[in-house]
């Protein structure tokens, strides 16, 4: 197992767990229900703040990789012209 699917399947076994264990508890149903939604919320919330620290990662690991192109770049273009400077001095 990949260790991108191993943070869905703990989540999954979690939620099966927490959903078994409740369902089996001696209360009434109304009272199970409750707890069942409750706890779906619960997870939601969780899943959505895990996705978008997930997603801000990516992002500013996107804008790093932008930067060190764009100083690549910059690095690169800066040595040609100085190369370019040099070529045109030894033909002059």
């Amino acid at each position: 197992m990949s260790k991108s699917q191993v943070l869905p399947s703990v989540l999954l076994g979690a939620a099966a767990g927490v959903i078994i264990g409740v369902l089996l508890a001696p209360e009434k149903g109304s009272d199970t229900r409750k707890k069942i939604s409750q706890k779906s919320k619960d997870l939601t919330s969780n899943l959505k703040t895990k996705f978008n620290d997930f997603i801000d990662s990516v992002s500013h690991s996107i804008e790093d990789v932008k930067e060190d192109g764009e100083e690549l770049i910059d690095d690169t273009k800066a040595k040609a012209a100085n190369k370019l400077d040099n070529l045109r001095d030894a033909i002059a």
